[in-house]
């Protein structure tokens, strides 16, 4: 299926490693332009340096933004506009991982830390769209995707829960705004993906529990219809369709890709 993504003019922000640079390498290959947003600019070049290695023909920019600075997100993106003379899609994918650490119990959990949680991704997510938003409006078409998290969908991390719901309802919110101008808005709830932070995650939780990398592992994949966690290119896929023209009729909706999400029934 062609996805109609050939030259479309791509953001992705928090493009260095992670998820946003598994979804730049997966918009490269369908014939995307991909701009690459993050802090550490010398983390983005080499991103972008292993993007460009992909494909011969791919077309990658980098500027270095803080998506918790509105002034930061709007010069990289006028650098963009500035390059290729419009936006055609936002993938928000900068935010800090919720297994970074482990959820802090409330006599533990500290406003700053949960108000910087907010900062980074859902007001990150939000300033990020307001910057594209002007082009994608002139031009009458863009797709924003949102990657949130399931934990938008369980208890376990008072954080983590506040953030990703946030991430849904300003989703919606900016489906219902900006269709009218031909622009759709989703939101993708990822569960544990396997990138290139899984093998220092599983360290860490196996020497705190005293098991096994592997025991770790299957026990995170029991959690799931599948047992077994997602991978980089799995989620990249859904991300991709969901960016693209193929998927306009697409918006204000949450999608699940987390291997099956064991135990709940979403209607």
């Amino acid at each position: 299926m062609d996805l109609g993504l050939t030259d479309a003019r791509v953001i992705v922000t928090g493009g260095s490693r992670g998820i946003g640079l598994a979804v730049a390498h997966g918009l490269v290959a369908e014939g995307a332009r991909v701009a690459l947003l993050a802090r550490d600019v010398a983390r983005i070049e080499a991103a972008a340096d292993e993007v460009r290695a992909s494909r011969a023909d791919a077309e990658v920019l980098t500027a270095p933004a803080d998506t918790t600075d509105a002034a930061s997100v709007e010069a990289a993106v006028g650098t963009v506009v500035a390059a290729w003379g419009g936006v055609d899609v936002l993938v928000n994918c900068a935010a800090q991982p919720s297994f970074a650490a482990g959820p802090a119990a409330l006599a533990d959990l500290a406003d700053a830390d949960v108000a910087a949680d907010f900062d980074t991704k859902v007001l990150g997510y939000l300033r990020s769209a307001r910057a594209v938003a002007p082009s994608m409006t002139a031009q009458g078409y863009g797709r924003i995707v949102n990657v949130s998290g399931l934990n938008a969908r369980r208890t376990g991390s008072i954080s983590g829960t506040i953030r990703n719901v946030a991430v849904s309802a300003l989703t919606a919110n900016l489906a219902d705004e900006l269709g009218p101008s031909g622009i759709g808005v989703t939101v993708v709830h990822p569960g544990l993906v396997e990138t290139e932070r899984t093998p220092g995650m599983l360290a860490d939780r196996a020497a705190a529990s005293g098991r096994s990398e592997q025991e770790v592992l299957d026990d995170l994949g029991k959690a799931t219809s599948l047992h077994r966690i997602v991978t980089a290119r799995e989620l990249t896929d859904v991300i991709v369709f969901l960016a693209s023209p193929r998927a306009a009729a697409v918006t204000g909706d949450s999608v699940s890709v987390g291997a099956g999400n064991r135990g709940s029934v979403h209607y």
